[in-house]
């Protein structure tokens, strides 16, 4: 009987250390998804001058992917992706500026009207076209001017690197276990600015 009673402590001494241990690892995740809903996104620049942003990562089960990122959920169904096989989920907003000045030229056209009356001619005629045209290794802006309007084309692009690393807990010297997840972006292109980043990991 004793035999039985040290089976049955053991199994209980281990549900609840198996619950303590689940319970207070929920309660961290819930602790830290809330610091990184709380904090806004960190700027800062690479020792290379690139334009870099950090922001902590959430962590969310599937069923609260579900409930709380509806619309992503919706566009991962589309995809024909099950949410259970989703292992994390990112979205990267931003911005490019940049103020540029360039000469304009003058381009000679040939046009051609049609005359009209009772036997309609085309005539040819030169006419004056100004255009401008400026790039760098990241962007190219080049356009005309006419009488009544300006045409402009305008190409940028950009690569953006996502990196996430733990954060562990420090006291003086030692560092142990995880306090948070955090994602660093930098993006190649000096003109672009990140103004919003989200990165979601989904848990089991």
């Amino acid at each position: 009987m004793k035999k039985y009673l040290i089976i049955y402590a053991l199994l209980v001494t281990g549900a609840l250390l198996f619950t303590l241990r689940h319970y207070r690892g929920q309660t961290r995740r819930l602790a830290q998804n809330q610091e990184a809903l709380a904090s806004d996104l960190t700027h800062y620049r690479t020792r290379a001058g690139q334009e870099a942003a950090a922001a902590q990562v959430l962590r969310l089960r599937c069923a609260e992917f579900e409930r709380l990122r509806e619309a992503d959920a919706e566009e991962i169904r589309r995809l024909g992706i099950r949410l259970r096989r989703l292992e994390a989920t990112a979205r990267t907003a931003t911005a490019s500026r940049l103020e540029i000045r360039v000469p304009i030229r003058d381009s000679l056209v040939v046009r051609r009207d049609t005359l009209g009356g009772i036997f309609p001619t085309v005539a040819a005629r030169l006419d004056t076209l100004r255009s401008f045209r400026w790039e760098d290794p990241w962007t190219v802006v080049e356009g005309t001017l006419r009488n009544d309007s300006v045409t402009c084309r305008i190409c940028s692009v950009d690569t953006l690197r996502q990196i996430v690393h733990r954060i562990p807990h420090r006291f003086l010297f030692i560092r142990w276990g995880t306090k948070a997840l955090r994602q660093e972006i930098v993006s190649s292109n000096p003109h672009t600015q990140i103004v919003y980043t989200e990165y979601i990991r989904l848990e089991r």
